[in-house]
Parts: C-alpha cells; sequence; structure tokens
C-alpha cells in the first residue's frame, strides 16, 4: 500500500498542471514591453514563483561635439629679445647662539590630523530591482474528521481574492494587482475550476461528495495573473505564478441501519 501513495499525489497534481496550463484564464496574456519614459523604465514579470519589479534611471543623451575645420594660421613674428635683470643677492643676518637657545626651548602644540570624509548620497540607485512574494494557501475542509460516504464534504482556502502591492522604484511608483483562479483536483477523479476561495458552512461554495470510501488526496492549484500600473497605465504582467497545496481526507462508510 505504502509504494502506490507516491502514485496518488504525482497523478492529481501532473493532471491538474496540464488542465491549468491549457485553461487558465491568464494564459492568454501576452508578454508586454516595460512602460519606458523620459525619467525611467519599468518594468513587471513573474520569475520562479515571485514578482519581479525592475526599474532603470533613463541616462542623459550624449551630444556630440563640434568637429572644428582645420584654418591655416600665420607665421609667427620673430620675437625680440628680453634682457633679464640679474637678481639682487640678499644675505640674512645669523641668529645669535642666545636667540637660537631660546627658540628650541619653547614647547610646539602638536598637529592633529582631520580625517575628511565624504558625504553619502541618499540619492535612489540607477538601477533596481524588487522582489514580491504572493501567499501561498492553507486548505480547511468540513467536517474536519469523520467525512462520510455521501455526504458532501466543503472545501475552501484562506488565499484573498485580490493581492495589491504598492512600490516605489528608482523615484516611481508601481502599483501590482494580481487575482488568483483555483482549480480543485479531489482525489477520486474528481475536478472543479472556479474563481472563488470558498467558504465554510453554510455558505457551501465548493463541495464534493464521495461515493465510496477510502484516502484520498486532494489538491488544489492556485494560478496567479493580474496587471501594473504606472503613470495612470494598467499593462498586464508577464508571466503567471502557480502554487500547490494539499491536503488529506479520510471517508468511512455511513452507520448501518438495522430495520425490522
Amino acid at each position: 500500500m505504502a509504494s502506490h501513495f507516491p502514485q496518488k499525489i504525482i497523478a492529481p497534481i501532473a493532471f491538474i498542471f496540464f488542465i491549468a496550463y491549457n485553461f487558465s484564464p491568464f494564459h492568454a496574456i501576452p508578454a508586454v514591453a516595460a512602460d519606458c519614459i523620459n525619467s525611467a523604465c519599468i518594468d513587471v514579470y513573474t520569475q520562479d514563483g515571485q514578482i519581479i519589479i525592475v526599474g532603470k534611471k533613463a541616462g542623459s543623451s550624449s551630444t556630440p561635439k563640434p568637429v572644428a575645420s582645420a584654418i591655416a594660421k600665420p607665421a609667427p613674428a620673430k620675437a625680440k629679445p628680453v634682457i633679464k635683470p640679474k637678481p639682487k643677492v640678499i644675505v640674512k643676518p645669523k641668529p645669535s647662539p642666545a636667540a637660537v637657545v631660546a627658540h628650541r626651548s619653547i614647547p610646539r602644540k602638536p598637529v592633529v590630523h582631520k580625517k575628511i570624509t565624504a558625504p553619502v548620497s541618499n540619492s535612489a540607485s540607477l538601477n533596481d530591482r524588487l522582489v514580491k512574494m504572493l501567499p501561498v494557501a492553507t486548505i480547511a475542509k468540513e467536517p474536519s474528521s469523520n467525512a462520510i460516504v455521501n455526504m458532501p464534504m466543503i472545501y475552501w482556502c484562506d488565499l484573498p481574492a485580490l493581492f495589491t502591492s504598492t512600490v516605489s522604484i528608482v523615484g516611481e511608483i508601481v502599483d501590482v494587482t494580481m487575482r488568483p483562479s483555483f482549480l480543485w483536483s479531489f482525489g477520486d477523479g474528481g475536478f472543479l475550476a472556479t474563481t472563488q476561495a470558498g467558504a465554510a458552512f453554510p455558505h457551501e461554495v465548493i463541495t464534493h461528495t464521495y461515493n465510496h470510501a477510502g484516502t484520498f488526496i486532494v489538491t488544489m492549484l492556485a494560478t496567479w495573473g493580474g496587471t501594473w500600473t504606472h503613470n495612470g497605465v494598467a499593462r498586464a504582467i508577464t508571466g503567471e505564478i502557480r502554487k500547490v497545496s494539499i491536503t488529506t481526507v479520510h471517508v468511512a462508510n455511513g452507520p448501518t441501519r438495522i430495520t425490522q
């Protein structure tokens, strides 16, 4: 029985990824070029299950220097010789021995050399890269134990319907908005695709009924996609993020009723 347990986990996860990749509402999002303006260039995309926000300050355009044309210069005139006056020799008088002794006896103050430190610049980096993490879902179910055949199970997760974040990068403000969609695999061959996270009793948004007893691996795949806004213009985030959550449910046969 233990040798078949990994296959029960791998098979639903592989199938759920296949369904999510081909039928996800965010699968058709095209790649979008970065938003480049006069002051900065911004781009938002997904990589390794994370939201990557990159910014680069626009550099100053280099203007070519004018090239001067060659102009023929006239021949310089012959300069007249200049007669320099002879410097006068100044003879300094020698100090007396008493003055030398008095000069040496005067104590000198020590000289303190101060170290000058350059001021630290607080300006933003010309290139910056920020990483945002999305929450990972926890699956909840009712009843939490003692599930019975032919009795509906209620499922939900604790993911928000909307993930928003405002970041400042290279002096620019970027708003990121992500929304999840869900694909459930209940372990007995049943699947459900929805954009709702579900809720506890009595709402019963996501339910599933098992028609035979056993232990089932329940897998929920959350697929995130969304947009980012810069300077009032919204653009699609390149790529999407998928996160898998797994739980186990034990379903037993119901009590047998004896009738006379």
